[in-house]
Parts: structure tokens; sequence; C-alpha cells
């Protein structure tokens, strides 16, 4: 299953309407949706790296605009429609909790820390950062800085050695999936715990 779904994205990453699913991931992603856009971004990348730096400012611009409808979904819909679903989920009272908590500087962290490495997820910290009244200047600039370094630090990477990682993925595929699998339970039990 997995060299099949690697296959695909390589094949979609190859297709010359790659550039607009990137541009709809990377928007959804940070305001809505659960698939990152490395899903589709790397690829792209190993598939055309001549087009890296191009990838990685349209994948930045489309990440911030969608962190943008992220914080005006918090500031403004977070009643009518965030409510509701953390009510779903049963996490309300954890984000209310989280939302009386934040400051600026702990926003700013997880900015960073969301932007570089999805730590929380993107749309948990836009829609949080609106319905905490952060100001949407300083949200716009610690997104452009987070998200762009992400891209832009990939693109070069994967430019420079694409050939390379790529060869060593389609190698790996089952080990490198094994070690995300188990990063990501390790990562739910740290949660557990710390609730």
């Amino acid at each position: 299953m997995l060299p099949s779904l690697y296959n695909w994205t390589m094949d979609l990453a190859g297709r010359k309407s790659a550039a607009w699913w990137l541009a709809v991931v990377a928007f959804v992603e940070s305001s809505v949706f659960v698939v990152p856009a490395d899903v589709l971004f790397l690829p792209m990348v190993l598939a055309k790296p001549h087009r890296a730096y191009r990838y990685a400012f349209l994948a930045t611009l489309f990440s911030v605009l969608g962190g943008i409808a992220g914080w005006f979904l918090g500031h403004y819909a977070f009643d009518a429609i965030a409510r509701p679903i953390l009510q779903f989920y049963g996490k309300i009272d954890a984000f209310e909790s989280m939302r009386a908590s934040v400051d600026m500087e702990a926003v700013v962290l997880l900015l960073v820390t969301s932007g570089l490495a999805h730590v929380p997820p993107m749309k948990v910290v836009t829609i949080l950062s609106g319905a905490a009244n952060v100001s949407l200047g300083m949200f716009i600039a610690s997104a452009v800085i987070t998200r762009g370094a992400r891209f832009f630090i990939l693109a070069a990477v994967l430019r420079r050695h694409g050939e390379a990682v790529r060869h060593f993925i389609e190698k790996r595929l089952g080990l490198i999936a094994a070690i995300g699998a188990a990063a990501l339970i390790v990562l739910y039990g740290l949660y557990v715990l710390a609730k």
C-alpha cells in the first residue's frame, strides 16, 4: 500500500495541476485540515527540483493566507463554528483553559513550533490566536517567518540532495513509515500523560 501511495503522490507532483493542489492543501492545512502541505510539497520538489523555490513561495503564501483565515475564524466566528466542533470532540474545556492562559509570548512560541515542526498543528494555533485576540500583524509576521523558513529550508535541502533523498525514501519507505507511526504513538502517549 505504501509504495502505491508514494507512486501516486509522485505522479500527482509531476502534473501541471500540482501547483494548484499545493496551494489548496497549504491553505486548508493552516485553517481547518489535518493533512500537512508537506505531503504534496516534498514529492513536487523531488519531481521538479528546479522549481523548488517557486513551490516554497507558493506553499508559504497559501499557508499564511490559510492561517489568516484560521485567525479570522477564531476571532470572529469562534462561537458559531469552532466552539460546536470543540464541544463535539469534548475539547472545549481544554481549549478555554488554554485560551485564558495564553499570552503573546506563548503564541509566538506556538507559532514557531507549529510553523517549523507542526507541533501543535498549525490550524490549532491560528484559531487560538484569533480567539485570544492576538495582534493580526504580529500573527502574520510570525507565520511568514516560520512557514517561510520551513518551506525554503526544505526546498534548499531537497534541491541540493534531492536524488539521494529520493533514493533513500524509495529504498526504506516501510522503515520510514514505521518510525513515523512510532513517533506519533509516542507523542500521543506523552499528550495523554500530560493531561
